[in-house]
């Protein structure tokens, strides 16, 4: 028997749909550069009792780091 663990019914779907759409504009507004997706794992993480405060320090550290790129070879690293 499968049993169906994260089913939402269809108000709380659209009440957490509009708080996400809502949360989602006022980040572009402040320009976060945060997407969709990652601020809406991060409301989950807070609704799971993660400190905000944390978080945030996390996500600007996370933003101030520079991507990271694959390894040079060690032709590719020479000065001509």
């Amino acid at each position: 028997m499968v049993k169906a663990c994260c089913v939402m019914d269809p108000e709380a779907a659209r009440t957490a749909r509009e708080s996400l759409d809502l949360a989602f504009h006022k980040s572009n507004i402040l320009d976060t550069g945060l997407d969709r997706h990652t601020l809406s794992v991060l409301i989950a993480l807070c609704d799971l009792g993660l400190n905000p405060e944390a978080l945030a320090a996390v996500v600007k550290e996370l933003q101030r780091e520079p991507p990271r790129s694959t390894p040079l070879s060690p032709s590719s690293s020479q000065v001509p």
